[in-house]
């Protein structure tokens, strides 16, 4: 067994570890590997371990991988996207983690058109309100979700966030604060039933497991030795 199936076995364990823990059936938990510093020999091993989702952070990234890669591989988007790489994104995701405007959404439909294809997404919420992170702030969600769900060729299926470093207690109260966000937007039928939610990385994944994540973005934990 390769270093990168062990640790992959080990993440897997700790996923359906927190989820039992809080109640929850580990299959609803689906686990991104985020493949940003991972190269291609180490992809093929996180392959042979059973991953079959990368998230990728950059465009140029994202091409050279998927078009060295299996077919049968899912790629996500989970970086910051430009405006200007949505045209080299889109054809390539099954899922775009962080649409953190509604005029990315609107250049997200208009490149979809061209596939084509009905694009799925996240809206990122920047819900800790730090400069460094991108995201739409949750007093604008609302409406972004309703502008976007005018979009033909755009499918919101959730939320996304990133926690601030710090301590688990502000990472929980992130957490918590966007799946209170995403069900209020269900609630209103602005989110389907039900909704994705992405958060959590190595170092809250559990924190965020047991606040309701549906899809956790993993790198270090599997492709590194040191989270």
């Amino acid at each position: 067994m390769t270093a990168i199936a062990q640790r992959t076995r080990m993440v897997e364990e700790r996923v359906a570890r927190a989820a039992t823990q809080n109640g929850r059936d580990p299959a609803d938990i689906q686990i991104i590997a985020a493949s940003k510093y991972a190269d291609l020999a180490e992809l093929s091993d996180a392959i042979d371990a059973g991953i079959d989702v990368f998230g990728e952070n950059r465009a140029q990234e994202l091409v050279r991988k998927s078009e060295q890669m299996d077919e049968s591989v899912h790629w996500h988007f989970i970086g910051h996207l430009q405006s200007n790489k949505v045209r080299t994104v889109v054809p390539r995701v099954d899922l775009i983690h962080s649409l953190d405007s509604f005029e990315l959404a609107r250049e997200v439909d208009k490149r979809a058109v061209g596939v084509p294809k009905i694009q799925d997404v996240l809206v990122e919420v920047n819900v800790s309100g730090e400069q460094t992170k991108h995201g739409v702030s949750p007093d604008e969600l609302e409406d972004v979700l309703r502008k976007a769900a005018e979009l033909p060729n755009l499918s919101v299926l959730g939320l996304m966030c990133m926690a601030p470093l710090g301590s688990d207690f502000q990472s929980r109260q992130v957490f918590r604060e966007l799946r209170g966000l995403a069900e209020r937007a269900s609630a209103k039928g602005l989110l389907p039933v039900p909704y994705e939610l992405s958060m959590g990385m190595t170092s809250d994944f559990e924190i965020a497991i047991a606040e309701g994540a549906t899809m956790i973005r993993i790198g270090s934990a599997i492709f590194k030795e040191e989270s």
